[in-house]
């Protein structure tokens, strides 16, 4: 009896290539969880100077990750100000917001709201939260 199945290929990572803007305070723990998933990680620890990098060329990243709870006096509100002006000049992008003030996590079928993720976040909980955010895009990947 077989105990442990090999396979002929290794496995895929759910993130491989995608671009990921991240906003935090305290970018290494979750940068270093987001590179696990295949991501290629560009850190921002100032809420418009990520902004300007969307609006100047909103191809680049592929997704939005914030941590509202290290944005200097903004949090969760701050957050959701970038949002709406995102919105305003249709720059649509994938987010994923994450804050210990959420008291659930968050998975909207909308895809133009953000990914909610309680702090403090697991490996689990962020490839959960990434897999849904870019689902259009790993849909695409993998047809």
């Amino acid at each position: 009896m077989q105990l442990i199945h090999t396979f002929p290929h290794p496995g895929l990572l759910s993130g491989a290539g995608i671009r990921v803007l991240l906003l935090s305070g305290e970018a290494d723990p979750i940068a270093r969880k987001l590179e696990a998933l295949g991501a290629e990680v560009q850190a921002r620890d100032e809420l418009y100077t990520a902004l300007a990098d969307i609006l100047d060329d909103p191809q680049d990243a592929g997704l939005f990750v914030m941590d509202c709870d290290t944005i200097e006096a903004e949090g969760v509100e701050g957050a959701r100000r970038a949002l709406r002006i995102l919105s305003e000049t249709r720059r649509h992008i994938p987010v994923i917001l994450i804050s210990r003030a959420f008291q659930r996590q968050s998975f909207p079928e909308d895809r133009f709201q953000p990914v909610e993720l309680r702090a403090p976040l697991s490996a689990v909980s962020l490839k959960v939260g990434f897999e849904h955010a870019l689902r259009d895009r790993l849909d695409v990947a993998c047809a």
